[in-house]
């Protein structure tokens, strides 16, 4: 039974906390824009660890995790991410499914399309135990 509360709190935090409607939306493939190549390594850093979009761009993004170690790539408003970072420190473990994440095992490439629809700053960060708080963050700036 305290497994499945978990499970609830996780999904119910995980609803609020990554409610992303309100800069962008999942991205069609077949209406990409510009493909962006995002390199994750050991030294808990992205590269670029700076992106600049136009607000309603569809954006592939490539995420190759040149590491060791599992990374990953969620995109979010920096208030959301650090929510998001206090409560991956409750569930660790937890893998993600959503449309602006991605999960990328060592020497693996993934892909992640993502419309921005609205301007501002916006930021990615690595959610595994410790990569956050190390600095695994970049940043997203999206204008008119």
């Amino acid at each position: 039974m305290k497994r499945i509360a978990t499970l609830f709190l996780a999904l119910a935090v995980a609803g609020s906390v990554c409610a992303r409607d309100d800069f962008g939306r999942k991205g069609d493939p077949k209406k990409v824009t510009r493909t962006i190549q995002v390199d994750m390594a050991d030294t808990m850093r992205y590269s670029p660890a700076e992106l600049t979009v136009k607000r309603g761009d569809t954006i592939r993004f490539v995420v190759s995790n040149r590491g060791k170690l599992e990374h990953e790539m969620v995109i979010g408003t920096l208030k959301d991410l650090n929510a998001h970072a206090e409560m991956m420190k409750q569930h660790k473990g937890m893998k993600h499914d959503e449309p602006f994440a991605i999960d990328v095992d060592p020497g693996k490439t993934k892909t992640v399309v993502w419309q921005f629809t609205r301007a501002g700053e916006f930021h990615f960060g690595c959610f595994e135990p410790g990569h956050f708080e190390a600095g695994m963050v970049g940043r997203i700036k999206v204008t008119d």
